[in-house]
């Protein structure tokens, strides 16, 4: 974890003193509008105690999960893990390492079975964090064998979606795949010195970044066939979740490179910094990032897993001092207090727009693996404001 910088508490320290977290961190009966309050400074202990509430009741609920039982080994559950992983290290209560080793023994700390496809090697991600606490060879070697094989092998696919032929979803042609994937490359790379797993995510990454990266809005399209869509309101699709799946996947990026590194580096924190910049404008007054970023008045209700990836890449971007603590921390803590408001007494996290490409209605009571993942990675980020 890392300490807070002068920089960081004197941005904290010029919030409003009248700004206290409210004492209830339960759900409220609907989501809170916004006032001064939204930008209250959480308190630490605040953040460990709901962070547990919510992993303990996703750990209860897991084997009821459709997406736990059918496919243990696939994204909805690997973003659940990394989270989880996070919380594990930032709480320092081995149980939830215990879950983690319980469920990846299960699978055999093998990936899902696409070859190419880069949702079936998310859950590898926190396969390598779990190798490298423990260094059993069992936790690797199934990701090294996919992953060498995709970088022997690579696929011929094109960049343009196309749900009836497969072989469009070979290449990282949908931004989800930005968080999916690459931060598996990054961490081979940092683990082993190899240089070819690099090379490669570096070249497919960013062949989606100049196919989906709008560089007007500075937003990122899910896919090529949103290009030429228009919200009610005229204005482009651009979807909360998707784009909060690459600044967390920009976050993992720059987290797992080689801390020495200058000769990637650079591109993936300019386009971080960008990204960070266009959605802290676009967060809602209620402290939420809504399912649609342009038009949010088509998709009034809140939105967690967008928000939850947006507060953890946001967090860690001024943890690290590569977005200025002064601009980004009253975004931040609006979008965290939000995020506590969706939490029901039990530690369910609501409004959670369930699996999908663009924005869609979503209501209080749905949830799913992934917005406790995102939720959990931010509180872990949010924690480290206060150490």
């Amino acid at each position: 974890m890392y300490s807070m910088s002068l920089k960081h508490m004197a941005a904290l320290a010029s919030l409003s003193a009248a700004t206290l977290l409210p004492g209830n961190l339960n759900a409220q009966p609907a989501p809170v509008p916004f006032t001064e309050q939204n930008t209250a400074t959480p308190d630490k202990q605040e953040i460990l105690s709901i962070a547990r509430k919510v992993a303990d009741w996703q750990i209860k609920e897991f084997p009821n999960n459709k997406y736990a039982v059918k496919e243990p080994k696939g994204w909805i559950a690997g973003a659940l893990y990394m989270g989880m992983f996070d919380w594990a290290e930032l709480s320092g209560d081995n149980q939830y390492f215990d879950w983690l080793k319980k469920v990846f023994k299960r699978q055999h700390w093998q990936v899902a079975d696409r070859m190419y496809h880069a949702d079936d090697v998310c859950v590898s991600q926190t396969y390598i964090d779990m190798y490298t606490k423990y260094k059993e060879d069992k936790m690797l070697l199934p990701t090294t064998a996919r992953i060498d094989w995709v970088i022997n092998n690579p696929s011929n696919g094109g960049l343009d979606i196309d749900y009836s032929k497969p072989l469009s979803y070979e290449r990282w042609s949908w931004c989800d795949a930005l968080f999916m994937a690459p931060a598996v490359y990054t961490r081979l790379y940092t683990l082993t010195g190899n240089k070819k797993y690099m090379i490669f995510a570096d070249a497919e990454f960013k062949a989606t970044y100049n196919h989906l990266y709008d560089k007007d809005d500075k937003l990122f399209f899910r896919d090529s066939r949103y290009f030429g869509q228009q919200e009610a309101n005229g204005k482009k699709v651009f979807w909360g979740r998707g784009n909060g799946w690459v600044i967390g996947g920009l976050a993992e990026i720059l987290k797992t490179l080689p801390a020495e590194d200058t000769e990637y580096r650079p591109f993936y924190l300019q386009l971080f910094k960008e990204l960070s910049e266009s959605l802290a404008n676009l967060q809602n007054k209620d402290g939420f990032w809504h399912a649609s970023l342009l038009d949010p008045d088509s998709y009034p209700s809140p939105e967690t897993s967008a928000t939850g990836f947006i507060v953890y890449g946001l967090a860690y971007g001024v943890n690290q001092g590569y977005l200025p603590a002064d601009k980004y921390l009253p975004v931040i803590q609006k979008g965290w207090n939000a995020l506590v408001s969706a939490v029901e007494p039990d530690g369910k996290l609501g409004w959670v727009q369930p699996v999908g490409a663009d924005p869609r209605k979503v209501t209080r009571e749905m949830t799913e693996l992934y917005g406790t993942g995102a939720f959990l990675m931010a509180a872990c980020e949010m924690y480290k404001f206060n150490k």
